[in-house]
């Protein structure tokens, strides 16, 4: 995919591209909610066509991260550095990288998850899509906390934004002991190379949550300067 200079598309701010990077994760983390249906359903098919859709979209990611690194002015004059920046955006590139890693695994092994882990196996992934999301929200914001100085009614609505994401990750962290408290029950029935991926895989989805909200804790520390 093609893409213009960042000055071309959004002016000299890097904030737009940012946010524009970030609304690519959350439509590639988004579309792990098909492809488990299509797992949890035996559709190898429909798995891989939904697997190759989220590397799609991991690499379009990708493009945008790349254009916005090599673009990103050295000096900027706003009430953030460049290194806050980017950072930012090293974040918002592990989850995307992370989803590729989720559905690449499931599909190169066809994984399959013991018959009774399909609802909670669910809520895992949409509460990891909802602290993604969350974070999204947190950084469209960015804009407005620049125009008011990282100052006033704007910092007060991005903290109660990150709160809220700190909750949902929270959440992210209770489903998880529950499916891994799940699958140690009943692991001494299973293939023990299957149980370690098994393992793997509860542990990669719980680092979508981590992440998002090390996106929310670096916004917090730039308001804090």
């Amino acid at each position: 995919m093609a893409f213009t200079t960042i000055s071309s598309m959004f002016g000299t701010s890097p904030i737009r591209p940012l946010q524009k990077h970030m609304e690519s994760v959350q439509v590639c983390i988004s579309q792990l909610t098909p492809f488990f249906d299509a797992v949890l359903a035996g559709d190898w098919d429909e798995a891989r066509k939904q697997q190759a859709e989220i590397s799609r979209l991991e690499n379009a990611a990708d493009d945008l991260k790349r254009e916005l690194r090599l673009n990103m002015p050295r000096s900027l004059f706003m009430a953030m550095s460049r290194r806050d920046l980017l950072e930012v955006l090293t974040m918002q590139d592990k989850i995307a990288n992370k989803a590729k890693d989720i559905a690449g695994l499931i599909t190169g092994r066809e994984m399959c998850f013991p018959a009774d882990f399909g609802p909670l196996l669910k809520d895992f992934i949409a509460r990891s899509i909802d602290a993604s999301a969350q974070a999204q929200k947190a950084i469209n914001e960015l804009d407005e906390l620049v125009e008011t100085g990282f100052r006033g009614n704007e910092v007060q609505l991005v903290e109660a934004m990150i709160h809220k994401l700190d909750e949902i990750e929270s959440d992210t962290d209770t489903i998880q002991v529950k499916i891994r408290s799940a699958l140690f029950a009943i692991e001494t029935e299973l293939n023990p190379v299957e149980v370690m991926f098994l393992y793997r895989i509860i542990d990669w989805i719980g680092d979508l949550g981590d992440l998002a909200q090390r996106v929310g804790s670096r916004l917090e520390l730039m308001l804090a300067r």
